[in-house]
């Protein structure tokens, strides 16, 4: 079995599903664009070493492996797979382009469709280079998805995004959450606390403004990015802007609030799991993954509009049914995102992929 992921550099989410799947399965070879890892992180994924492609060796691929991805789709297609069996690819970008034969069964995590190249393209400044680029990647993008035996989706709303983009089915398989490390049972403040990433598309302004108009309400931000000096310009003084925190802080604060808000349209969303497993409610944007993960009314409640009008009545409704929004009621449904749920469902899908492959070959598409 091999495991191909696009870059290991850090750990997020989609790095999670790869130490999970080589936890389940010790003897994949892993895969990779670049491998950076520093040491801390590389435990996470067992102290495995990827097998690299030749960006790993590009000045500079440490910091500026994504100036590289105009080469990534040639250096995916250089990793030899002939050995595999099963190949499963986690893929956000280019993993999922490697190449296999008729005997070997690929099956691909998707945890979204290339967001900049799909859906996001518009929102960045493009010269007449960039946009030539991205219509490459689109057919490139939509070819390599033929090469998939079995898409595995990361949510309903990822499931439709593959659907819409590759035109293929997915089986839904939530990915891990170390709901473990959010036990709940902290004791509630008066806070309410938005982790994120300071990047555009997350919409951390659009929460920091809501709360302006919120005097009497206290929003702790969490997190770091290169919106950090921007979000800091437009706090008031009930909003607290932090930064980056460690792991320990940041479970004690989400813990200790009222609740989790956030007003981005996320793939999945790990946060809001992470919160409920620690009994605290989400105010959150009412599209994406979110979801699969909050149940409107019982853990939480969401907003149709990003707007700052929107989430202020949301924050208003949420005061109204905080009393009857209950910890254990949050942690019991964040049991559902669990690592050994992931284990289960991954495992017995693969099982019978598996069987069924080798009694009768790849499966059939219309």
């Amino acid at each position: 079995m091999a495991i191909v992921h696009e870059w290991l550099v850090n750990i997020a989410g989609s790095e999670r599903v790869v130490a999970e799947l080589l936890g389940m399965f010790p003897g994949a070879d892993l895969h990779a664009v670049v491998d950076h890892l520093d040491f801390e992180d590389r435990a996470v994924m067992g102290n495995r070493h990827a097998r690299t492609t030749f960006i790993q060796k590009m000045p500079f691929s440490r910091r500026l492996y994504r100036h590289y991805l105009p080469l990534m789709p040639l250096a995916i297609e250089q990793l030899d797979m002939s050995a595999y069996d099963v190949v499963i690819s986690s893929s956000h970008a280019v993993a999922k382009g490697v190449i296999t034969g008729p005997g070997q069964m690929h099956v691909c995590y998707c945890h979204t469709p290339m967001r900049y190249v799909w859906d996001l393209h518009h929102q960045y400044r493009q010269g007449p280079l960039t946009r030539v680029l991205m219509h490459y990647f689109r057919l490139w993008d939509q070819r390599t998805g033929n090469g998939v035996d079995h898409f595995v989706a990361n949510s309903r709303y990822i499931a439709g995004r593959i659907q819409k983009v590759y035109g293929r089915s997915s089986v839904v398989i939530h990915p891990p959450v170390d709901v473990e490390a959010f036990a709940e049972g902290s004791e509630r403040r008066d806070h309410y606390v938005c982790l994120s990433r300071l990047v555009p598309y997350k919409r951390v302004d659009l929460v920091v403004e809501a709360f302006r108009s919120l005097p009497d309400r206290k929003l702790v931000v969490v997190g770091d990015g290169p919106e950090l000096a921007v979000i800091r310009r437009k706090a008031a003084a009930n909003i607290e802007i932090m930064g980056y925190q460690p792991r320990t802080r940041v479970v004690e604060l989400v813990a200790g609030a009222r609740a989790f808000v956030m007003a981005t349209e996320e793939d999945f969303g790990i946060a809001p799991v992470e919160a409920q497993a620690s009994g605290t409610p989400v105010i959150a944007f009412g599209r994406g993954g979110v979801l699969d993960s909050v149940i409107d009314g019982e853990t939480g409640v969401l907003f149709a509009e990003q707007s700052v009008s929107s989430l202020v009545s949301a924050v208003q409704r949420f005061e109204g049914l905080e009393k009857r929004l209950s910890a254990e009621r949050c942690s019991q449904n964040a049991s559902r995102f669990s690592r050994a749920t992931f284990r289960d469902q991954m495992g017995r899908f693969l099982d019978e992929r598996w069987t069924d492959f080798r009694r009768n070959g790849p499966p059939k598409r219309a």
